[in-house]
C-alpha cells in the first residue's frame, strides 16, 4: 500500500510517480511531490519508482508574484 496525502492506494511493482498521480484529480497541478520526505520534480516523475509502503505528499503549484 501507498499513502498519498493521507489516503491509501494499492501498490504495484514497477509503479512510477506519473502512474500514481493518475489516481488524483488534476494531476497536472503538481509540479513537485515528496516521496518518503524527498522532493521529486515533474521531469523525474516518469523515471522515479514508488516503493511499497511509500508516503507521498502532493505539493501543488502556487502562483505568486
Amino acid at each position: 500500500m501507498i499513502t498519498m496525502d493521507g489516503k491509501q492506494y494499492p501498490w504495484q511493482p514497477g509503479m512510477d510517480v506519473e502512474q500514481l498521480l493518475q489516481n488524483v484529480e488534476k494531476p497536472e497541478q503538481y509540479a513537485v511531490i515528496r516521496l518518503n520526505g524527498k522532493p521529486v520534480s515533474r521531469p523525474k516523475f516518469k523515471e522515479t519508482l514508488v516503493p511499497d509502503n511509500a508516503e507521498i505528499v502532493l505539493i501543488p503549484m502556487i502562483a505568486g508574484g
